[in-house]
């Protein structure tokens, strides 16, 4: 089977653990119980990898929705003889509400499916294939649904309907009229364990409306943003809630593995992990499209997962397991096909062990954006900050493997040396909340070190512009980041050059912007990168271009799909989306570009009135 366009699903959560539904009401994608676990249903990677599929028999057309403020997903089936609608959700555990948020999940995937006119006949496909695909579990009925045996884990489906079983597959075919319903929900637990009964109809619809009011919950007492482009950024700020597991606060970059950056190229990664960037730009984001109080559960959740490391004098690790886990060594499973035969196909990450210089001004960053929410932060976490900021200053001068995380050799990328000036920007900022004041002297020193030797070494005069590292001709869209810190102001001529220069050589037909355009030690390319054009878009609002901003903004905004999700890239071929997804990296460009146009618009404003 020919992969469906990532564009075609949509994201369901409960804050632990995520699912992908098709269009055509097919979960091809769902791990329990946590982001990072083995993947009970896989067709997204695999023909033979599982799925659970409910969808009318015969032609029809779907449209679909997110119920309002939540991210329940209705997806409304119409054919020639009536409509359905089949409402789908992982749920959140009872009663919980706002910041409980998916706490308690008890790793169950629900499914309502609601005649609302006319008759219609469904067919109810379910195929569970644990652990990647590599187990066919044996289907018994019990009262009220179907068991499925097999390794490590026990799943049983509930449901209003009667199967027909074989040893691996569970269909149905039934008929449904106005106002007629069947429900069905797949619930998890270990093969040890107690088996429990299945969930009644009532029991299942119960906790299917409760799941909408928990999501309703978080987003009333969350989101206040009222700029432009509101609920894109509502949206978003879902979205990365959403990617967020609530026990721990880690918060995953992507939750899915392995769709590539090109079709049937190398380039497909696993991204189910906590990346320290990727985690402290989503809470700078979550800063803007919610509020986040979830805060201090995050900073905590590192400095337990990475604090040793910096007392021992070790790099900090870039990215964690979500319960803080640090071996996440790379392992192919080479049984699965990939995504339109794009192999192989990864779990765990090996870009876990390298060195990201970076990822000290991310961290600060956040802390500092967020030091409001920041009054409790116990010792621990106050000596971590504080660390982070010592080992910059140490390491600035350093090679690494930089922001993109290349496989080739280390060198000295201007953005990492940036953000080592950025943590120690912010450290200063925030040294009497660390209670570090005083460690100024020493970290202003090496800052006003770091800034001269990127002024001196990190431009080009034959780019014409600020480059990917010292010494290099090579574009990278991370120079615009040197705009977007607050180290050179936007309208500076150094700085409208390099914007100008990645808007004219590092973009598409369509406009999209490239990460860069250099070889970095992996076989073939990749598309366009929405989280660079969004960086341009706030680049360009800080350089005093609003109206190329904007243009800049809906250009990446219209690679959304119907349901308001980003993957990672676009291709520049095809315009179909690449790489996981919803990546979390293109959600915090929108709503970061969002309100750098916002914040951009009510100043123009005040001057003109």
């Amino acid at each position: 089977m020919d992969g469906l366009p990532i564009s075609e699903y949509a994201l369901l959560s409960d804050c632990r653990s995520a699912a992908l539904v098709s269009r055509d009401g097919s979960v091809d994608w769902l791990c329990f119980p946590r982001f990072d676990g083995p993947a009970v249903f896989c067709r997204l990677l695999d023909p033979a990898g599982g799925f659970f599929a409910i969808r009318p028999t015969g032609d029809c057309r779907a449209s679909r929705r997110y119920v309002d403020q939540t991210m329940v997903l209705e997806t409304t089936f119409t054919g020639a003889s009536g409509t359905a609608t089949l409402t789908d959700a992982l749920a959140v555990g009872r009663n919980e509400r706002g910041h409980d948020l998916g706490t308690r999940s008890p790793s169950m995937l629900l499914r309502r499916l609601t005649c609302t006119q006319g008759a219609l006949e469904v067919e109810v496909s379910y195929a569970p294939r644990p652990e990647y695909g590599r187990i066919k579990p044996t289907l018994t009925p019990v009262p009220g649904g179907v068991a499925a045996h097999g390794g490590e884990h026990r799943l049983l489906l509930s449901a209003s309907v009667g199967f027909d079983l074989d040893d691996t597959t569970a269909t149905a075919r039934i008929q449904l009229t106005a106002g007629q319903e069947a429900v069905f929900a797949v619930g998890h637990g270990q093969a040890a364990a107690q088996p429990r009964p299945a969930w009644t109809a009532a029991e299942i619809g119960a906790r299917l409306d409760d799941t909408v009011e928990g999501w309703r919950s978080w987003s009333a007492i969350h989101q206040t943003y009222e700029g432009p482009w509101r609920e894109l950024v509502h949206h978003s700020g879902r979205v990365l809630q959403a990617l967020t597991f609530a026990p721990t606060g880690a918060i995953i970059a992507a939750p899915t593995t392995s769709l590539p950056e090109a079709v049937g190229g190398p380039r497909n990664w696993d991204y189910r992990y906590a990346w320290v960037r990727d985690s402290s730009l989503t809470m700078q984001a979550l800063w803007v499209a919610a509020c986040p109080d979830e805060a201090t559960k995050f900073f905590a959740f590192l400095a337990d997962a990475a604090a040793p490391q910096l007392e021992r004098g070790v790099d900090l690790q870039i990215m964690f397991g979500v319960g803080g886990e640090r071996d996440l060594t790379e392992q192919d499973l080479v049984h699965l096909a990939g995504w339109r035969d794009s192999r192989p196909v990864r779990v765990g990450n090996g870009a876990w062990d390298q060195r990201q210089l970076d990822v000290y001004g991310e961290l600060l960053g956040a802390a500092h954006r967020l030091a409001d929410h920041l009054d409790d932060l116990d010792t621990p976490t106050r000596r971590f900050l504080s660390a982070a900021a010592d080992a910059a200053a140490t390491r600035w001068q350093e090679k690494d493997h930089g922001v993109w995380e290349v496989r080739g050799e280390p060198r000295h990328f201007l953005y990492s040396k940036l953000m080592c000036w950025a943590a120690l920007d912010h450290a200063i900022a925030m040294a009497p909340r660390l209670g570090a004041e005083d460690k100024v002297p020493r970290w202003a020193n090496v800052r006003a070190q770091i800034r001269a030797a990127i002024l001196d070494q990190g431009w080009s005069e034959r780019a014409g512009a600020f480059t990917q590292a010292f010494g290099c001709d090579e574009l990278d869209a991370s120079s615009l980041m040197l705009a977007i810190t607050g180290f050179l102001p936007g309208d500076d001529p150094r700085m409208r050059a390099t914007i100008d220069a990645t808007s004219q050589r590092l973009t598409d037909q369509r406009g999209l912007v490239y990460r860069y355009l250099t070889s970095d030690g992996l076989p073939g390319g990749e598309g366009t990168f929405l989280l660079c054009t969004f960086l341009l878009a706030a680049a360009q609002t800080l350089a005093g271009d609003i109206d190329a901003a904007t243009l800049t903004f809906e250009r990446a905004a219209a690679a959304m799909n119907d349901v308001g999700l980003l993957a990672e890239e676009v291709d520049s071929e095809t315009g179909e989306m690449l790489g996981n997804f919803p990546q979390a990296f293109s959600h915090i460009g929108l709503v970061a570009a969002a309100y750098a146009i916002a914040e951009a618009r009510q100043r123009d404003a005040a001057r003109q009135a």
